[in-house]
């Protein structure tokens, strides 16, 4: 019997402590309806399950996001959809104007209407707008206004079309349209023999029908006046190449150009007019070099934003800068930066970097859709009037199209985000949160232990005083 140290006392202390820990992790777990409340819970679980929380927070975010792009696409396809009603009543104008029972009176009053309609055409385009972003102008995540700071600019750019780049303190126009220009054979300005052009431009194919002797300038004319794309031909000093330059007839154009000969080797007596040898700087579009008879690919080029790549044939990967535009009044006071211009804007429509979807939407305006200058008050204007609505219709059903696409793309998305985070949740729920009936058991038998262990502390205590008993019989 000893009374220095009551090992039975420390045995049941020990056990106690134990036991209260144990109850007050069951009480801390209860509480939280979490397994993982502090890092020494679980070190690789909470290290996993916090990688599992920030991709259920970014898809969390990134549905919203997609939800926004939805409601940009529906605000666009409203005004779309005004635009499309007042084209067709120009029409309905335009074939009542191509009548001859008109007066020069009947006529005015009929282009008057048709006026005011083009300006509402392109007042809706100025002002369809969502979060202040102009989305029928072909400026998609491009705003601007006089005397803005070129940083605040850069901001607001979401495109990836060509750069453009102003000097600090400089003020300038905008680009908003893309031009190529490639070099043509050295001397070389006329057609040798008499062949054919296929253009394909946007999906419609033009043939070109030349002449031998004919001037390359007389060629880039036909071009510009069948197909539309704005071409031209300037030939070299003596001995040096010319070039043929192709621009997009409208700012911020989204297309894709193809140029081949029907028999290959016959423009210029020497090679396929498609087909570009790479001399020294010369990069050649027009060659004499037999060598490249063999080779009968077409070049074609791609106009995005304000940027031109040749992206086939022999010139492949060649981009060519940004041409003004004079027709342009967006300026901006810039400060040595660079900044971007274009039609298309980027969703962020997944939880990681990368997982973007990019949309475009042309401008939308009477000049752009090639309305701005119809003129009915002849019976041959009305009828050119309806040829050139007919188009302008084609044009704001085919973008209307687009944004039906768009929106089916992002509610896929949408519902494949919400699924997806679901599945997560669950999976990191299973990792984290608590079986509770479970811990409650848990909790019980170590509450039960606890007041056991304290009841018998307490009889550990006693054991002392037995020693007393045994003094006092002294």
């Amino acid at each position: 019997m000893i009374i220095n140290d009551n090992v039975a006392a420390l045995n049941t202390f020990n056990a106690l402590n134990k036991n209260t820990s144990a109850m007050n992790q069951a009480l801390a777990e209860l509480s939280s309806g979490k397994q993982i409340n502090s890092a020494a819970d679980n070190p690789s679980g909470l290290t996993i399950s916090e990688q599992m929380q920030g991709q259920i927070n970014g898809l969390s975010q990134a549905n919203s996001n997609t939800q926004n792009g939805i409601s940009l696409l529906q605000t666009a396809e409203g005004g779309l959809t005004e635009t499309q009603s007042i084209l067709q009543t120009m029409r309905e104008l335009a074939v009542q104007a191509s009548n001859g029972t008109n007066t020069t009176t009947d006529l005015q009053a009929i282009q008057d209407q048709i006026s005011q309609y083009s300006a509402q055409i392109d007042n809706i385009a100025n002002t369809t707008q969502f979060n202040t972003i102009n989305l029928l102008t072909g400026n998609l995540g491009l705003s601007t206004t006089d005397g803005q700071n070129i940083q605040q600019l850069a901001m607001t750019s979401n495109t990836q079309a060509g750069t453009l780049t102003f000097a600090a303190g400089a003020t300038g126009t905008l680009a908003t349209q893309a031009s190529a220009t490639l070099a043509t054979a050295a001397g070389v300005t006329t057609v040798q023999k008499s062949d054919s052009l296929t253009v394909i431009d946007d999906g419609k194919t033009y043939n070109i029908g030349t002449t031998a002797g004919q001037s390359y300038t007389d060629l880039a004319s036909q071009i510009s006046s069948i197909t539309g794309l704005d071409a031209s031909f300037t030939a070299g000093a003596t001995g040096h190449t010319g070039s043929f330059t192709f621009t997009t007839p409208d700012a911020n154009a989204d297309q894709s150009v193809s140029i081949a000969e029907t028999t290959s080797k016959s423009l210029d007596g020497g090679t396929d007019f498609a087909t570009a040898t790479t001399g020294a700087g010369t990069n050649a579009f027009l060659s004499t070099d037999a060598a490249e008879d063999s080779d009968s690919k077409p070049v074609v080029f791609s106009f995005y934003g304000n940027q031109a790549t040749v992206t086939s044939g022999a010139q492949e990967g060649l981009s060519f800068a940004m041409a003004p535009d004079a027709g342009s009044t967006t300026t901006a006071t810039v400060s040595g930066q660079t900044i971007t211009a274009g039609n298309s804007m980027t969703f962020q429509i997944g939880a990681n970097a990368n997982q973007t979807m990019q949309i475009s939407i042309n401008a939308m305006d009477s000049s752009n859709l090639g309305i701005g200058s119809i003129d009915v008050t002849t019976q041959t204007g009305a009828e050119n009037a309806i040829t050139s609505l007919d188009n302008a219709i084609s044009s704001v059903s085919a973008q209307n199209s687009q944004l039906g696409a768009y929106q089916d793309r992002l509610q896929d998305t949408s519902d494949n985000l919400t699924t997806s985070n679901q599945n997560l949740t669950s999976a990191n729920a299973t990792l984290t949160d608590v079986d509770m009936a479970s811990e409650m058991s848990t909790y019980t038998q170590d509450s039960i232990l606890v007041q056991a262990a304290t009841s018998m502390l307490a009889q550990a205590q006693q054991e002392p005083q037995n020693v007393l008993k045994l003094l006092q019989s002294i």
